[in-house]
């Protein structure tokens, strides 16, 4: 029987974090999880054979995989360290949000339990990363977070800024040229559904948003 206790393996963690990451608690089939991990679904399958036994996943051929109650709480330990280790760099290190991704999915598998522990107290207990992704309490809980996409916004309405659904460092960098990040907030103008553009006023300027851009802006409608 596999000790509950011992720690995954980089690799390991990765996998169940990108199976929360696109499925939440849901099922995930093998294509989903090979393009968000740039994988073959050849290779996916093989992964998750291995760790059907485990007690981490629950995988059924040609249907996908879900978490099981461990490996949620081993997913949301890393991306809990993740999130904490991307504000320590952006609020303590002076990187910016685009810069910190790749760097945290290394250190997250290096420090321990008690070291993000640490860097919570730092950091004033903080309930969202810089990006506005909630960072998981330590029982696993998650804070609650606005999560209306702007493409759901209507004209003239309102919508302040609560979180990203990026980690590209080239599209973080686009949004910081626009304005748009955590607490700012958006007004629709008007929406191009022919072509696929989304006209938003952001602290006063006029923007024009791809349809797929503003999928990734989530928030509050405010009016």
């Amino acid at each position: 029987m596999p000790n509950p206790y011992a720690p995954v393996s980089t690799s390991v963690g990765d996998y169940l974090k990108a199976i929360w990451m696109r499925g939440g608690g849901e099922t995930v089939t093998t294509t989903i999880l090979a393009e968000h991990l740039g994988i073959s679904p050849a290779s996916v399958s093989g992964m998750l054979v291995r760790l059907q036994g485990t007690g981490l996943i629950d995988y059924q051929r040609y249907r996908g995989v879900r978490l099981t109650t461990r490996g949620r709480r081993e997913a949301m330990r890393l991306i809990r360290r993740h999130r904490l280790i991307e504000t320590f760099m952006i609020a303590q290190l002076g990187y910016s949000w685009n810069e910190v991704h790749s760097e945290a999915e290394t250190l997250e598998h290096a420090i321990s339990d008690r070291f993000a522990e640490r860097l919570a107290q730092l950091l004033g207990y903080p309930s969202h990363d810089p990006h506005g992704d909630p960072i998981p309490n330590p029982d696993g809980t998650l804070p609650a977070t606005p999560n209306t996409p702007l493409v759901e916004a209507v004209i003239q309405q309102r919508l302040r800024v609560a979180r990203l659904l990026t980690q590209d460092p080239e599209v973080l960098a686009y949004m910081t040229e626009l304005g748009i990040e955590p607490g700012r907030e958006i007004r629709i103008l008007e929406r191009d559904q022919i072509g696929g553009l989304l006209h938003a006023e952001v602290d006063g300027a006029h923007q024009v948003l791809s349809l797929g851009l503003a999928k990734l802006i989530l928030g509050e409608v405010l009016s």
